[in-house]
């Protein structure tokens, strides 16, 4: 695949000092980035897009509030040939819990709530839980024990609350899941996220609050929790605390119908290619897992997953992963204080219980641990997550630098492009 005329627009852009989607360009060199070695990144979605791995891929490296480097190569919908853009909308699925957590902390800051507080608090229905408990023999049943303590809010932030994901299920959890029609925010839904959490709250939690670290729907507890605190939806919320003052204009949960061409499309593995999801829902055949391409666009929907239901572009993204470089401000605007991003940002695991030695997490964030332990390029207090879609985003502060790959595949198991673009970012920082 030839080298797209993007990079010749970059160039004339980098001289005219003009801006990213709103976060300003600079020559690479200014930035201790080496343009040579950032054209690697260029390769390695080109190969990846030939050899059909994914459709195709726009790429942001950001060091120093500038951008250095922003890619958009192959399709976003490769069979109508609609070329992929810097623009293009993404379904960033989990990389909305970011954006929640920080809805939460702003909550936090102006004394509507505290992170050891119950969720009960807030949400009655979470008041008696009860816990899957393992049986004391091989070959016995799991029983409902009472739990011990109360979900909180810190737990919930730091995904040990003990609740799950409906496409994660053990086997043991699964029958609850699936019969209270529990849905993970990735396809489309009726009724509103109120209703699902209501719902959440009628099954067992999978270990009790604090004990581990479990991946899970806690975060779109935390979006139903900002509803009920401020009144407002969770879209409304966010549009105007977080959207609106950052000038994330293409940021939302829902798009019109009009829209849906400039989404990308989503992919899956098909024998040695890939093949285009549909619109319509797809099920797993156990059905743990469904998922879509159309929900995101289409009018009338109230359906605002605080864990999974956000559009944006990675212009977009990339002022709010910028915004929590600075320390919550970014171009003369603050959605949080400095010292709380500095909170969100520490491992709070062995803080709620969790036995030390495992993963690092703090609110809202994985932390990247010393290099050493973690066999990465990622420096020791990095902090970023990822996409069921196969969008990745990382903050260095170390290395001042913001990172994003956004494609649209699921499963992703047999990609490892996410992996190498990381591999390339770290390689062309030269001073």
């Amino acid at each position: 695949m030839k080298r797209p005329f993007l990079v010749v627009g970059l160039l004339f852009l980098f001289a005219a000092g003009a801006t990213a989607q709103g976060l300003p360009l600079a020559p690479p060199t200014q930035l201790g980035l080496d343009p040579d070695r950032l054209d690697r990144i260029v390769e390695l979605v080109e190969d990846a897009v030939d050899r059909e791995e994914v459709a195709g891929a726009v790429t942001l490296v950001a060091r120093l509030g500038r951008v250095g480097h922003l890619e958009a190569i192959g399709f976003r919908d490769k069979e109508r040939g609609a070329p992929m853009e810097t623009d293009t909308l993404f379904r960033i699925a989990s990389m909305t819990k970011a954006v929640t957590s920080v809805a939460i902390m702003q909550l936090y800051e102006v004394g509507a709530l505290m992170l050891n507080e119950p969720v009960s608090k807030y949400l009655p229905a979470f008041t008696e839980m009860d816990v899957l408990t393992p049986p004391d023999e091989a070959g016995g049943e799991f029983t409902l024990e009472p739990a011990r303590r109360q979900i909180t809010i810190r737990h919930l932030l730091t995904h040990t609350s003990g609740l799950s994901y409906r496409f994660l299920s053990p086997p043991h959890l699964a029958p609850y899941y699936l019969g209270a029609n529990i849905t993970d925010g990735l396809s489309q839904a009726d009724g509103t996220i109120g209703d699902m959490v209501d719902r959440l709250a009628t099954t067992p939690l999978l270990h009790g609050p604090g004990e581990r670290y479990t991946y899970s729907l806690g975060v779109d507890v935390l979006g139903r929790v900002v509803e009920v605190i401020t009144g407002e939806t969770l879209a409304d919320y966010m549009a105007a605390e977080i959207f609106e003052p950052l000038q994330m204009d293409d940021t939302s949960f829902f798009k019109v119908s009009g829209e849906a061409d400039r989404y990308a499309a989503i992919y899956t593995p098909v024998g040695d290619g890939i093949g285009k999801v549909t619109d319509a829902p797809v099920s797993s055949p156990d059905n743990r897992v469904v998922y879509s391409a159309g929900y995101p666009y289409g009018e009338g929907q109230r359906y605002y997953s605080g864990g999974a239901g956000l559009t944006s572009t990675i212009g977009d993204y990339a002022r709010f992963l910028q915004a929590l470089l600075n320390g919550g401000e970014l171009d003369g605007v603050r959605i949080l204080g400095r010292k709380t991003i500095q909170l969100m940002t520490r491992d709070h695991l062995v803080g709620v219980g969790v036995p030390a030695g495992g993963n690092l997490f703090g609110l809202g964030f994985a932390i990247s641990p010393d290099p050493g332990l973690s066999g990465g390029p990622r420096s020791e207090g990095a902090f970023g997550w990822l996409g069921f879609f196969n969008t990745v985003y990382w903050i260095d502060p170390e290395e001042q630098l913001v990172a994003i790959i956004m494609t649209q595949l699921y499963p992703n198991n047999q990609s490892d492009l996410t992996r190498k673009f990381e591999v390339a970012v770290y390689s062309a920082i030269v001073n």
